[in-house]
């Protein structure tokens, strides 16, 4: 049987036996190599250090604390309250220099730690204070004035003592790096003003600021340095217990 039959010559036919059984093992050759190819193609894909690469690590993000977050309350309000807030105001100029310009008696910006909450008051976490001058720019000569409300923005009615001396109106340079007057500087004591707030209501509260630098405790310096402040962007901070506003920003011109 594996002799070959035919008209032809022998040769010819071991020469097409060996050419379909060489094309044979080249499709054998090609067949093994394709599918270790896959095979191999497979096993990077599954390769569990390569799908390790491939993960990003979790970051975790602590939440922020909203306790002293500033709250913006409305305007309006109440008008009682503000006489004894003028009263605590302008006498207490706060420290030094005007923007862009060092004087004597610049502080740093650091938040004032704030008067503590008194046993039984409501806390910093139940109001909203924001202030605003209540003009855009004031000319040379006028005395800044500013406006203080504070807002029960819990669910229950809040008791809070609401005294001048408790209540700081500050002025700052426009990128809140030195702290240039507060209204409770030169008169640091008042008497109380305790206020019971229905939920969303208000306390509105105005002071002046004769636009010169004061510093803390000014009162008991022999000679307290009070330099006019010159034209220029400042803001203004309001600030209760803990609580702080957004600055909010004014002109002298």
């Amino acid at each position: 049987m594996l002799e070959p039959n035919g008209p032809l010559p022998p040769e010819i036919y071991w020469r097409r036996r060996a050419l379909a059984i060489g094309g044979a093992i080249v499709v054998l050759l090609l067949v093994v190599w394709l599918i270790n190819s896959l095979r191999g193609g497979g096993d990077a894909e599954t390769d569990p250090a390569a799908a390790s690469s491939s993960l990003t690590t979790p970051v975790s993000i602590s939440p922020t604390a909203s306790g002293s977050s500033t709250s913006s309350g409305g305007s309006g309000g109440s008008g009682g309250g503000g006489g004894a807030a003028a009263a605590g105001g302008e006498a207490s100029s706060g420290t030094s220099g005007s923007s862009g310009a060092s004087s004597s008696g610049a502080s740093s910006s650091a938040a004032p730690s704030g008067q503590p909450v008194a046993a039984g008051q409501c806390p910093d976490q139940s109001l909203a204070i924001k202030v605003a001058a209540d003009k855009p720019t004031y000319l040379a000569g006028e005395e800044p004035s500013f406006t203080t409300v504070v807002t029960n923005i819990g669910t229950t009615p809040c008791e809070r003592d609401l005294g001048s001396s408790l209540q700081q109106v500050l002025v700052y340079t426009i990128d809140g790096a030195v702290r240039l007057w507060s209204n409770i500087d030169c008169f640091p004591q008042s008497a109380a003003d305790v206020r019971t707030l229905a939920p969303g209501e208000q306390a509105q509260f105005t002071v002046k600021w004769s636009a010169k630098t004061s510093a803390p405790d000014c009162l008991t310096q022999p000679e307290p340095q009070r330099d006019p402040v010159g034209p220029g962007a400042y803001t203004v901070v309001g600030q209760l217990g803990q609580l702080r506003s957004a600055p909010e920003p004014f002109n002298l011109s």
